[in-house]
Parts: C-alpha cells; structure tokens; sequence
C-alpha cells in the first residue's frame, strides 16, 4: 500500500474507532477488542492483531483477531517485552532477523509493537501486530497505531 493510500485508510479508521469508542465504551477491554477487529478486517497486511496484558509479572494474551496466538509470552524475550522494557514501539522489518523472536504462527514474517499505557502512564500491555510479508510495517503505521492505542484509556 502506498503512503498515501496508507495515511488516508489510518485517518479513516482512527476517526471511526474514536468514534465507535467515544459513543459507546468506558470498559478498555471492549476498546481492545473494537480496535483490533476494525484493524485485523480493514488493513489488509495484518495477519495477526491484539493485545497482550501484563498480568502479575507474566504477559498474557488478551483480546485478538486471527489465528490461534501464544497464551504466556516469556519474560524478557521478544519483540513485546522488547518494546515494554524499552518504553517505546518496535517495528521489526524480518522477525527472523530478531534475537530472542517468540514465534507464534511460523507464516509472521515481520511485526510491530505498540506499548499500551494507562491512565497513569503505566505500561499494562502491548498491541502486537503481525503481517506474512516482510517490511510490512514503517513510521506511519507507527504514528497512527500509537494514536489509536492512546484511544484505550481515554
């Protein structure tokens, strides 16, 4: 997808989960689970999308569209604790090129990882997003992943 094409599909979906969110959720589980359906059935490059909880220490899978994900993700390996223990996104161009890569589904070839915050800036999780094509994810799909994680804990 090119970037233009691309900047105009994110603007529609942010302003469409904003305002499916703003309308009718107070419960981040739901916005969770909203967000990842619109994106996992409306970006075509995601194979996988959803959220992985900090729960007592351990990552835990939460809500997700797609194929069967891990359930407990271990600790100080992978891209998501990668972008936990460095307070920022990570977007890995091949994730076979990726130290310590915890594979799922072995069809992901490249990721990006977006740390989720609450209402006291804490990070609580992550959204985890993963295509079958390499070098499927760029600074735009940083910038608008970023802004509609922010959407979670309004």
């Amino acid at each position: 997808m090119d970037q233009i094409k691309k900047e105009k599909r994110y603007g529609r979906l942010y302003n469409q989960i904003k305002d499916l969110i703003e309308k009718s959720s107070n419960n981040p589980f739901s916005n969770m689970a909203t967000i990842n359906a619109v994106l996992y059935h409306k970006m075509d490059y995601f194979f996988w999308t959803g959220f992985y909880l900090l729960q007592e220490g351990r990552l835990q899978v939460g809500p997700y569209q797609g194929p069967l994900a891990c359930i407990d993700l271990a600790k100080d390996t992978g891209v998501c604790r990668a972008a936990i223990n460095r307070f920022e996104t990570v977007i890995v161009p091949d994730i076979n090129r990726f130290p310590g890569h915890i594979a799922c589904d072995s069809r992901s070839k490249s990721e990006i990882v977006i740390p989720l915050k609450n209402k006291d800036n804490e990070i609580v999780g992550v959204l985890d997003v993963d295509s079958k094509e390499l070098n499927s994810f760029d600074t735009s799909d940083a910038k608008w992943l970023e802004r509609i994680v922010d959407l979670i804990y309004p």
